[in-house]
């Protein structure tokens, strides 16, 4: 159970676009870090149930320190709500602890099934939504945020990412964000979602046979130090180009970057027979 070189140059190279993408986008990379993590893993003998809560534990925390440089990034141009994306990331961090300990006890299969899912519904609704109105400011109702809170951070938690490609539909469609707001606020808030189902899925793994080496749980810092390693400094690139591109035109950047992920996740690019 050693991981190849190839594995190594594959996890470093989705580092970099982890980092770019989270920044850009708002998001934690789930999209392109759990597939890469779940083929290193089989590929080196993982057992594919292990393997994919590993690739979701191991996610939420790279999320961490790659949010967090991004945040900083969004917070100079002055593109995060720290107010709302406060109450949203505390209320998330519950719910994705408790999130994480459903996925702990769930077949890989599904896990996998609902991360696709999960992106596609976003990505339609996000399609769907019409945009926000000039005059439209972000909702100050506190009991909102913690209803959004809880269902992202559960969502979350279960499905093995920081909740930027949810929360970003849920923010310019529910609660009134514009598009630049939405990505650096989930930034932010995505830390807070992030420790909750880290914990949860170091626990919940503790003593499971199968587990590769440097696993602590589910969480394997190898991959952490690998992919880590490459999004933080590529979050602050993808940041500064977030505020170079049209709202209009990062909205939709990232509606089909949802759509790619969510029907790869689910097997349909497979069940087609085409090799993307």
């Amino acid at each position: 159970m050693e991981i190849q070189t190839v594995h190594i140059i594959a996890l470093l190279i989705t580092g970099v676009g982890v980092g770019f993408a989270s920044g850009l986008l708002g998001v934690g990379g789930c999209f392109m870090m759990v597939p890469v993590q779940f083929w290193v893993l089989q590929s080196m003998g993982v057992d594919p149930t292990i393997a994919i809560r590993i690739a979701f534990g191991t996610n939420l925390l790279v999320v961490l320190p790659t949010a967090f440089s991004g945040a900083m990034t969004h917070h100079f141009k002055g593109a995060v709500l720290w107010k709302q994306g406060v109450i949203l990331g505390i209320i998330a961090a519950i719910g994705a602890f408790f999130g994480g300990f459903l996925a702990a006890h769930l077949p890989g299969g599904i896990l996998t099934k609902l991360f696709g899912i999960a992106i596609i519904a976003g990505a339609i609704r996000m399609l769907t939504a019409k945009p926000p109105k000039a005059e439209d400011k972000p909702s100050e109702n506190i009991i909102t945020y913690v209803f959004w809170g809880i269902v992202l951070g559960i969502v979350s938690g279960i499905i093995g990412i920081g909740g930027g490609v949810l929360m970003i539909p849920v923010m310019v469609v529910f609660l009134k964000f514009k598009m630049h707001q939405a990505v650096g606020t989930s930034t932010a808030l995505m830390m807070f979602a992030a420790i909750g189902g880290v914990l949860a899925y170091m626990l919940n793994g503790l003593g499971v046979q199968g587990l590769p080496p440097y696993s602590t749980g589910y969480v394997n810092w190898l991959q952490w130090i690998l992919l880590a390693g490459c999004s933080i400094p590529m979050a602050f690139v993808g940041a500064r180009s977030a505020h170079l591109i049209p709202a209009k035109q990062l909205k939709y950047l990232f509606i089909i970057v949802m759509f790619y992920m969510g029907l790869k996740m689910c097997g349909v690019f497979a069940w087609l027979g085409l090799p993307i």
